[in-house]
């Protein structure tokens, strides 16, 4: 079998966790060859293998010039390698691929009702009408795919009632092993914020700043613990900076600075900046409580690092997240930073019920395998190759 895998589209979060972990259960099957197309940033982060070939588009183009440059040449690429079967990795299909294709769809975005309403009040018109757009193509890629692949049964399900087509829920892996493997400590400047904060509850949120993410709630649930925990002081510890030019992506990071200001809370919220992912396991450990108050969601990987880590978990209440944690959490009102707060005081106050989410989270973290999803993967890919002959 030779996979040619599609991820011009992973260039941080859940794409590049995605290549980084599962390339490397790829790779460990001698009957199968990966050719992978990836930008250099993802290019970086795939493990090296006898039986895998990376190739460089050599293109740093925006999304829809890179759209049609996929589609035109993508097709050339499958012949030349000669692959078997295409594994589109990041939301859109080709659509006149010369071989099956198997589209992983994990950006709830374009499905998302409250995203669509976020942007508009935050009057980013732009990306209001790029998401919409990319919603129209993305749409259409599941319809030009032979087999949609969601890395989750809530997402699979919000995509059959959004394409009117069937859609296979996969969950994303997880290796407890490799995640808790290195043992290099953290940079001494982390670690040295992270020592300032001891003696406080810490509360931990993974991920670069993001209007879906709803950090906002999140700060805001934070002014309120502040106010009703005055016998206990918390801090809350983000693996992304809020300063102009730190952050990723489009997402405009100042009504959230302005925010954290605002509420007089920048002395209680540890903005390290991204964490190597290797050592994103010591950062877990280092902390007391996981929160996400994310308000949509796909499969949501730090939950399950996070259960791993020995964390108990407040999470936004979503189908997802409920999915992902087995119940294995507390759950909040994805838009009440009040109930957040609730939420975080019934955990603070009770060391039986961190004890009780702790083994819960434990116990359901393993029930994640990169090993497993990849069989199932190669199965899938093996069967619409089987078929096309």
């Amino acid at each position: 079998m030779r996979l040619f895998i599609h991820a011009l589209g992973a260039s941080a979060g859940g794409g590049l966790t995605y290549l980084r972990n599962a390339i490397p259960h790829l790779a460990s099957r001698p009957d199968t060859e990966i050719v992978v197309l990836a930008g250099r940033a993802a290019s970086v982060a795939i493990p090296s293998a006898d039986n895998v070939q990376v190739l460089d588009s050599g293109t740093e183009q925006g999304s829809f010039s890179r759209f049609w440059w996929e589609q035109k040449e993508i097709p050339k690429l499958l012949r030349k390698t000669g692959a078997d079967v295409l594994l589109s990795a990041g939301n859109f299909a080709v659509w006149n691929s010369p071989v099956p294709q198997i589209l992983l769809s994990r950006n709830s975005l374009y499905t998302s009702a409250d995203f669509s309403r976020d942007l508009l009040r935050r009057r980013d018109y732009s990306l209001w009408v790029d998401t919409r757009v990319k919603a129209v193509l993305a749409r259409k890629s599941i319809q030009r795919a032979q087999v949609t692949v969601a890395p989750s049964e809530a997402f699979a399900s919000e995509l059959r009632g959004w394409s009117g087509r069937q859609v296979v829920a996969l969950h994303h892996g997880f290796d407890q092993e490799v995640f808790h493997r290195d043992d290099n400590p953290l940079p001494v400047p982390l670690s040295q914020k992270l020592k300032e904060t001891e003696g406080v509850a810490r509360l931990l949120f993974v991920s670069h700043y993001n209007y879906y993410r709803n950090f906002e709630t999140l700060f805001r649930g934070i002014a309120l613990l502040k106010q009703r925990l005055s016998s206990k002081k918390i801090k809350l510890v983000l693996t992304c900076e809020l300063a102009s030019g730190k952050n990723p992506g489009s997402y405009r990071t100042a009504d959230a600075s302005a925010l954290l200001r605002n509420l007089d809370i920048e002395q209680d919220v540890v903005q390290l900046g991204r964490i190597a992912y290797p050592m994103l396991h010591h950062l877990y450990r280092s902390c007391d409580i996981y929160v996400t108050p994310a308000y949509t969601e796909t499969f949501a990987h730090p939950i399950v690092e996070a259960m791993s880590s020995g964390l108990p978990v407040v999470a936004s209440d979503l189908a997802v997240h409920r999915e992902i944690s087995g119940g294995a959490a507390l759950f909040f009102e994805r838009f009440s930073p009040e109930d957040l707060s609730d939420k975080v005081i019934q955990l603070v106050d009770s060391p039986a019920l961190q004890a009780e989410l702790r083994e819960k989270g434990l116990k359901q973290s393993v029930n994640f395998s990169w090993k497993n999803h990849v069989e199932r993967l190669l199965e899938i890919s093996t069967d619409i190759a089987t078929t096309r002959l």
